[in-house]
């Protein structure tokens, strides 16, 4: 096997791996499936359940859609404000730093509160959860532009604002993508969390349901598609990252 080849497919060999000593590990302990399922138990009960798992699958999916959405519009807007302006640097990056710290588990209930069991909580949770890094990526973007660029611009005749759209935004989309793989992993904790707290349907909710009947192998399934889900996402966006800002990577090639 030559190295490339070796390398595309090193994700799945190290995931077999894991999935044949896991289930090792628990056949010879004989550790029964309510404590630590094995991958065995756990493919068996997510064929068993196919139908609500991929209903709830859906549900959770498309919630988080909405809140990563809403966090990408609020993002890049917040982002473009605070680097470009030291002033809203100043006074925004702290409060921002202070939210983001902010436990969102302790959030959800007073979602709860404000707009009831349902789609709200899920979605403001995704959001409120993944907005942050992608503000703090645009405006890093825009606030590490290079004053001597930024001079040279000047005397050719741009005014602050061609900078920043012609050259600043194009400069962080490297930054941009590099947020969205981290903020759409984010989101769907976000989303899971918030029904695992307060909501009626989804993934989250099945798993909590799953957990209080000690049906291990199923919340395990959960898990798993939660994570097929973000995994999917993370590819689609590489894809696309690959195919716009192949400039910004040495040696890479959009192919």
């Amino acid at each position: 096997m030559n190295p490339k080849t070796l390398e595309r497919w090193s994700p799945l060999i190290v995931l077999s791996i894991i999935l044949v000593v896991w289930q090792i590990f628990v056949s010879a302990l004989s550790i029964p499936d309510y404590i630590v399922p094995g991958p065995w138990q756990i493919t068996g009960e997510f064929i068993e359940f196919k139908g609500p798992l991929l209903e709830a699958a859906w549900k959770t999916f498309w919630v988080t859609m909405l809140g990563f959405a809403l966090s990408i519009v609020v993002g890049v807007l917040l982002g473009f404000l605070i680097g470009s302006s030291r002033l809203a640097y100043t006074a925004l990056y702290p409060l921002m730093v202070a939210f983001n710290a902010v436990p969102k588990a302790a959030i959800v209930p007073i979602l709860v509160v404000w707009f009831g069991i349902g789609l709200g909580p899920g979605v403001l949770t995704a959001f409120l959860i993944s907005f942050f890094p992608i503000t703090v990526n645009i405006a890093t973007g825009l606030a590490t532009l290079e004053p001597e660029l930024e001079d040279v611009l000047r005397v050719l005749g741009a005014k602050r604002w061609d900078v920043l759209v012609k050259v600043g935004l194009p400069r962080s989309m490297p930054y941009f993508y590099g947020s969205l793989k981290v903020s759409i992993t984010l989101a769907f904790v976000g989303t899971v969390l918030a029904e695992m707290t307060a909501g009626d349907s989804g993934i989250g909710y099945l798993m909590q349901t799953a957990g209080s009947q000690q049906r291990l192998p199923l919340a395990f399934a959960g898990l798993v598609v939660i994570g097929a889900m973000a995994m999917a996402m993370y590819e689609l966006f590489s894809f696309v990252e690959k195919r716009t800002t192949a400039w910004a990577h040495r040696g890479s090639q959009a192919s």
